[in-house]
């Protein structure tokens, strides 16, 4: 699942794209909005929250909220007039156009259309974004402290308690801050310097396409553990372990070296 940098690129693209145009058609592909037209509205902004996408815009005296979210493979390109697009029509869910720009979402994993003023209804359960204006460590740790014989792997991955963290920076941070990924909240004193990390990673990486955590942006060399499993560890040598974490049904993989990241107990 894309990670809250690669997010805020997408949020980023539309609305320097999109934001202050008007539009002059729009196809929404889901069933539950297939007839709703908003051509004519101005594009207002289009914001990241965590991994979630709002793209505001102004219709017919009324403020909507396109919400999109785009889960594991999905992704937003914004295109010239007549230029082929770079997936099959059929994954395209959200076309909105421009006199200048096309802007096509593909699979997307959630389209809705919401009254701007009802955007807490569906953002409103996130923890602060590492990404956002509104950035609050203090508050993340709190809901983080609130389950202290949480996993810690599981904790970072939950939206609820910070957003904008996914595997494979939960991985990456595991590792570089020397904590199994079972180690549990409240065995972890150092957890405000593990927060700091994990921003730090985002905001190196918010400002390029290609993901790097080792600083070394060839191939094979940008990940420390994160699908490294039985490579050796890049400080020790020690083969790469994987296994799985979480609840039934929304298991991740963890990824972790045995001799940097000793298990607990």
């Amino acid at each position: 699942m894309p990670e809250g940098d690669t997010v805020y690129r997408a949020a980023r693209l539309l609305d320097r794209e999109l934001s202050g145009r008007t539009l002059t058609a729009t196809d929404f592909r889901v069933p539950q909005h297939a007839t709703v037209d908003l051509s004519g509205g101005l594009v207002l902004t289009t914001a990241s929250r965590g991994k979630h996408l709002l793209t505001r815009v102004e219709h017919e005296g009324s403020a909507w909220t396109l919400h999109t979210h785009l889960k594991m493979e999905g992704a937003w390109r914004v295109l010239e007039h007549g230029r082929r697009w770079p997936r099959p029509t059929h994954q395209a869910r959200v076309v909105l156009e421009t006199e200048a720009r096309v802007a096509v979402g593909f699979s997307l994993g959630i389209v809705e259309l919401l009254p701007t003023d009802a955007e807490l209804g569906v953002v409103g359960h996130l923890g602060p974004d590492l990404l956002g204006a509104d950035w609050d460590e203090t508050e993340a740790l709190r809901r983080l402290g609130e389950q202290p014989d949480r996993e810690v792997g599981d904790a970072l991955r939950d939206q609820r308690n910070l957003a904008g963290l996914g595997n494979m920076y939960v991985a990456e941070l595991c590792f570089v801050s020397g904590v199994h990924p079972r180690v549990p909240v409240g065995d972890l004193p150092a957890l405000p310097r593990m927060l700091r990390r994990g921003k730090q990673m985002l905001e190196l990486n918010k400002e390029r396409a290609v993901q790097s955590t080792t600083g070394d942006l060839r191939e094979r060399e940008r990940m420390w553990v994160y699908r490294r499993d039985r490579s050796p560890c890049r400080r020790c040598g020690t083969p790469v372990r994987v296994d799985m974490q979480g609840p039934v049904g929304l298991e991740r993989a963890i990824y972790w070296c045995p001799r940097c990241q000793p298990e607990p107990g």
